[in-house]
């Protein structure tokens, strides 16, 4: 039933006319602005921890280099600190693991702004952005003096376009929908919160967004790398999957690594 704009009467479907409630201004400004409060507070993306679906992550008995924490069957792998710079940044990398070759399996725009998820000491963050000239590639790690590191090879390099940037152990810590990528490079079995992250990283993806995971070949006993720094490709799929993310295709071009690549729906 409609009402006059003074708020008088209205007319029923009978003919009958019946007397509307007076308005009153200020309840009506009371409400609305709670019902404004209200979809606000419903639309806004959740934070990470917020979306995670409820899993139970189990313990374990700790091995030599896993944290006693497990997800899937996995035991979660300790984190490599800072100090191993050196290891990352070492001479013989593009011998044993091509990551030139890598970085031209990825599909990316030349505006395309990537997410490189546990940078590191920006080995690849580096190596990309000289592939974005009308992109950005944003640096992610929780270790400050990581971050240190690549401020000061920025300057060193002259390389405008990698933007370090301080995530957490639970989150990414980047906007919603910001982020037509990602990355992550012998990082994710790493990650003591994974639920957590990939829910954090789900937010900060465009839709289609990709994920680009290498990891080192579990299947494979000739990778040497230390058994829980490595992943399989049914584990990976299965933990991804998981999370709501659409697993696409493993270019299984590497000398060492898996790429694996999904995509958020």
């Amino acid at each position: 039933m409609g009402a006059d704009s003074d708020g008088g009467c209205a007319r029923s479907e009978c003919g009958k006319r019946l007397r509307m409630p007076r308005r009153y201004p200020l309840s009506s400004a009371v409400l609305l602005l709670a019902l404004t409060v209200g979809l606000f507070i419903w639309s806004r993306p959740a934070p990470a921890a917020e979306i995670a679906p409820a899993v139970a992550y189990a313990t374990c008995a700790r091995s030599a280099d896993g944290i006693g924490k497990v997800y899937m069957g996995r035991e979660i792998a300790q984190v490599m600190g800072h100090p191993g710079i050196g290891w990352l940044e070492r001479s013989d990398r593009e011998k044993e693991e091509a990551p030139s070759k890598a970085i031209a399996l990825l599909e990316l725009a030349p505006d395309a702004v990537l997410a490189d998820i546990g940078a590191g000491s920006g080995y690849y963050s580096f190596r990309i952005a000289r592939k974005l000239p009308r992109g950005k590639v944003v640096a992610v790690d929780i270790q400050p003096e990581m971050l240190d590191f690549l401020k000061a090879e920025s300057a060193k390099l002259g390389i405008t376009n990698v933007q370090p940037h301080l995530g957490t152990i639970e989150s990414v810590q980047l906007p919603p929908a910001s982020i037509d990528a990602a990355l992550m490079v012998d990082a994710y079995h790493e990650f003591d919160h994974p639920v957590e992250m990939l829910a954090s990283l789900r937010i900060a993806l465009k839709s289609k967004g990709r994920i680009y995971l290498l990891e080192y070949r579990a299947e494979d006993d000739n990778v040497p790398i230390k058994t829980h720094h490595k992943m399989t490709e049914a584990q990976a799929r299965k933990e991804f999957e998981a999370a709501g993310f659409r697993f696409v295709m493993n270019k299984p071009d590497l000398p060492w690594q898996h790429l694996l690549i999904f995509e958020k729906p």
